[in-house]
């Protein structure tokens, strides 16, 4: 039986479609989603929850001269599906695929590239000031989750939205509010009531007429205002958003199609800011995401008849995330002024158990970086250590608390940056790449990045026990296996360590970049080629007199780093040698070069940008063949000082 999803490739296909027949497409749209879902892995609980906003949107609305911004965009799936991306959809965040977030490249149904939260109102309001100015038609329509409403941006746009009175429409995407069934039906009549024509034009008549009207006008119509809130207030939360000068409609069931679309043909007949709040179910239709949405926010590949995740076959190690988890758990138990906070990533950043074990020292802010961390700077002037617990990518949004109330006031506030380097299917929004280049200039802060989950955890043990600021960045997945020790001791700040010793090559590396280079050391031994490798650990300080020593012996440098070239900690060492004289030494730096990377794999990625055990044997063979005569005698390698037989080929 031919489906109805097979037949639309432009959103003008929905026009056509009566209710029954959009019904159906909802229904095909979401087993389109779970499908792929279910082999791909990515965003399902979100998706499941948008499908009937999204038919709606693109049923009353002309699209794209009518512009759809996704906030965050992780939401996006049936609106890919509506606009030409079907035969592809199977491709989701695979690799030189259909991306998992909105891409302007990629359709010109995508207008806005997303990925972090509370964009969505700003870029939408300078959508409709850009087209005032060029007198064209079409209203810019902003689609956000309450999540992301504790942003504040989100309210910085809202504000200049309701002062400028620009035509705007806001969806206030909300799935953790519910709506019993009495208040919500009467609410969805009031609402399509009030977003007639009839009674809008009655309004603004009598509004004017009122105002015509000496000395008591103005009075009957703050009155009439007044009670028209009340009866509104006794129904819908939309006070705050009337006072910031949008005009509320809601709570709207966000899976009554008939509602929707009937209060999308009202507002689209009118005039000014508009915020639509829609109460949607995460998960909607697949009982196992109803259940546990959270579990199916971002979810790998699973079976959709049990629901349950695919295995795969690689040992049961601890991911880095856990590892964080565990041990800030410990070193909680031993200090009592030990806080974690979180923005709105609490199962992210692995910080379940902290939160259960010490509630009264758990604080989930909400998407809002910036207050997370001059709340932190807060706590730690009263003597408390707080550990801000944030995603590489989202930390940037931090910058400026971070240098001016953190780092410029000396205060002991940790930075842990999970899923830093490429995180992989997610993209260029969420690859931690920056974070060596915008952290290392900034005076006080000490950086660190372990290579393994042992050295990890003595990093955090580090930064507890350091007085001053201290950020330390740990890769996407699992760790290599390395094995822990009982006691738990901190590293001496600005230590380096040497792994291996050689008379060819020196590799400096850091973080995720030291087993492969050790790797590809064992290799180039085989072949002749002597390497010493060394793990740096810190980023800033260096340790200068270990890096200028070895380099002084080997004659050339190779640093390997995953993070931008630029900035980052190969230009760090190029700046060390400097001050130390060593200019004349060659230096290679192996790093991300100056583009946004695409998603895909994080070894393929790896492999592709030259950071992998080839990429880092196939730079040192051209260092070492380019420095030499062609025929050059083979000697035995220094030997290794490290034990690798824990960790996999």
């Amino acid at each position: 039986m031919t489906r109805l999803l097979d037949r639309i490739n432009h959103p003008h296909d929905l026009k056509g479609l009566d209710h029954e027949e959009l019904e159906k497409l909802c229904k095909e749209i979401r087993e389109e989603i779970l499908a792929t879902v279910s082999k791909t892995g990515g965003h399902l609980a979100s998706n499941l929850g948008t499908v009937e906003l999204t038919i709606a949107i693109h049923h009353v609305f002309d699209l794209p001269r009518d512009k759809l911004i996704w906030d965050v965009g992780h939401q996006s799936y049936a609106h890919k599906l509506l606009t030409g991306r079907r035969d592809l959809f199977h491709t989701l965040r695979q690799y030189e695929g259909v991306a998992g977030f909105p891409k302007k490249a990629e359709s010109p149904y995508d207008v806005f590239d997303s990925g972090h939260s509370g964009t969505s109102i700003s870029a939408a309001l300078g959508m409709a000031e850009a087209k005032r100015h060029k007198g064209e038609e079409g209203r810019p329509i902003a689609i956000i989750g309450d999540g992301s409403m504790t942003a504040g941006q989100a309210f910085e746009g809202l504000n200049q939205a309701g002062h400028i009175d620009q035509d705007l429409i806001v969806v206030l995407n909300d799935n953790e509010m519910s709506i019993s069934p009495n208040v919500g039906a009467f609410s969805s009549y009031l609402n399509r009531l009030m977003t007639g024509q009839f009674v809008n034009r009655f309004r603004d008549e009598m509004k004017a007429f009122l105002e015509t009207i000496p000395s008591v006008g103005k009075s009957v119509l703050r009155f009439a205002k007044q009670a028209e809130e009340s009866l509104k207030g006794l129904l819908m939360p939309g006070l705050l958003f009337e006072e910031l000068g949008m005009k509320y409609i809601g709570p709207i069931d966000g899976h009554r199609l008939d509602h929707l679309i009937e209060n999308f043909q009202n507002i689209k007949k009118l005039r000014g800011p508009f915020l639509v709040h829609v109460i949607t179910t995460k998960g909607k239709g697949y009982p196992p995401a109803e259940k546990n949405p959270s579990l199916y926010h971002g979810v790998p590949p699973f079976d959709i008849e049990t629901g349950e995740v695919m295995k795969g076959d690689s040992p049961p190690l601890s991911t880095y995330t856990e590892v964080f988890g565990e041990t800030l758990c410990q070193l909680a138990g031993e200090n009592e002024k030990l806080v974690a906070i979180t923005a709105a990533m609490q199962s992210g950043t692995g910080l379940e158990a902290f939160s259960r074990r010490f509630p009264d020292r758990f604080y989930d802010i909400g998407i809002a970086e910036q207050h997370a961390v001059t709340f932190a700077a807060g706590l730690a002037l009263e003597g408390m250590k707080p550990v801000v617990a944030i995603y590489s990518t989202f930390l940037q949004r931090a910058y400026d608390q971070i240098h001016q109330d953190v780092c410029l006031q000396n205060l002991p506030v940790i930075f842990a940056l999970d899923r830093g380097g490429i995180v992989g299917e997610d993209g260029p929004t969420h690859h931690g790449l920056f974070d060596y280049s915008y952290l290392r200039h900034i005076p006080n802060l000490i950086v660190m990045a372990p290579k393994d989950e042992e050295e990890f955890r003595r990093m955090i043990k580090t930064a507890v026990d350091h007085p001053g600021p201290v950020a330390f960045r740990y890769p996407r997945g699992r760790g290599v296996g390395a094995k822990r020790s009982e006691t738990l001791r901190s590293i001496e700040i600005g230590k380096g360590e040497l792994l291996r010793e050689g008379r060819d090559v020196l590799i400096v590396a850091i973080g995720s970049t030291v087993y492969p280079s050790l790797r590809a050391a064992e290799r180039l031994s085989e072949a002749g080629i002597d390497v010493s490798v060394i793990n740096s650990r810190f980023l800033k300080p260096l340790d200068g007199d270990l890096l200028c020593d070895w380099a002084r012996r080997t004659k050339r440098v190779l640093t390997v780093e995953e993070n931008v070239l630029a900035g980052g900690f190969g230009s760090a060492v190029l700046e060390l040698f400097q001050e130390r004289g060593l200019l004349s030494i060659p230096v290679r730096r192996l790093g991300i070069p100056d583009r946004f990377i695409e998603h895909g794999p994080q070894s393929l990625l790896r492999e592709k940008y030259g950071i992998d055990e080839n990429g880092i044997f196939g730079e040192v063979r051209k260092m070492v063949d380019k420095g030499r005569p062609s025929e050059v005698p083979t000697r035995p390698a220094l030997s290794s000082t490290l034990d690798l037989s824990h960790h996999p080929k």
